[in-house]
């Protein structure tokens, strides 16, 4: 895809907004041809007319909005990538549950767009074989002052649940998202998080060292030290004996 210029939609019911965001795109040679929509359905009958590559699509718009709209391409037999560009974050979760290619912020700024443009080819080439051991990489958007981020979730260290919230610890920073704890558990099981608390999930390949003292297990990841909840120590001390077997 990285020799071949991508063709694209842009899906936006404010014209200066998609004026202007073609204008950017044209600008752009690793972008080809160009179709424009001003709404959802309209949208929809272009890609299911059309082959598309990607839609840089706007989230509220009238008839179908960008969240429906993705929803009907996950469906396609080949379903083009997605990048939302709007002007609110508050649905960042919902286009990761969609594993939407990007989730751009307005104003548009050239150098952001130009990362979104190279995140959508880098998806679109053929991945390397994954080994049988190791799950694909997960993405999840983050908001910090004000711009969608994205944290590989192979940089997350553990988690800790904030009511509906999880707070994400890499080794750098730390994210608050919008997801339950359970949620993460669930999905992120196989990639090798386990519940070490009712409040934490820890990440097996990030965990140190691990102390019993006084009854009370303990396992340091990084500079931190986290408590081990007693009716999970010894499914923990097993996982970590069974990877460690595995290096």
């Amino acid at each position: 895809m990285a020799d071949t210029p991508l063709r694209a939609l842009v899906a936006d019911d404010e014209e200066p907004a998609l004026a202007e965001l073609v204008y950017l795109l044209e600008q752009d040679p690793r972008i080809g041809e160009i179709r424009r929509a001003t709404n959802g359905p309209d949208a929809l009958k272009i890609l299911q007319a059309s082959d598309l590559d990607v839609v840089f699509c706007d989230i509220k718009m009238p008839g179908l909005d960008g969240i429906d709209l993705a929803k009907v391409l996950s469906k396609f037999s080949r379903s083009p990538q997605i990048v939302f560009v709007t002007a609110y974050d508050e649905h960042a979760v919902a286009a990761f549950e969609l594993a939407a290619t990007d989730y751009v912020m307005k104003p548009v700024r050239p150098e952001r767009l130009s990362q979104a443009i190279q995140r959508v080819i880098a998806q679109g080439a053929p991945p390397a074989p994954p080994s049988p051991d190791e799950p694909d990489d997960e993405v999840i958007p983050v908001e910090l002052a004000g711009v969608t981020r994205f944290v590989q979730r192979s940089t997350v260290q553990y988690v800790e649940a904030q009511g509906d919230y999880a707070r994400l610890h890499t080794g750098e920073n730390s994210h608050l998202v919008r997801i339950p704890l359970s949620t993460l558990e669930e999905r992120w099981r196989d990639a090798g998080f386990t519940r070490i608390h009712r409040s934490t999930l820890v990440a097996l390949q990030h965990v140190d060292e691990m102390r019993v003292d006084g009854g009370r297990c303990a396992v340091r990841v990084g500079d931190d030290w986290l408590p081990v909840s007693r009716r999970h120590t010894r499914e923990l001390r097993d996982l970590l004996v069974r990877s460690t077997s595995l290096r």
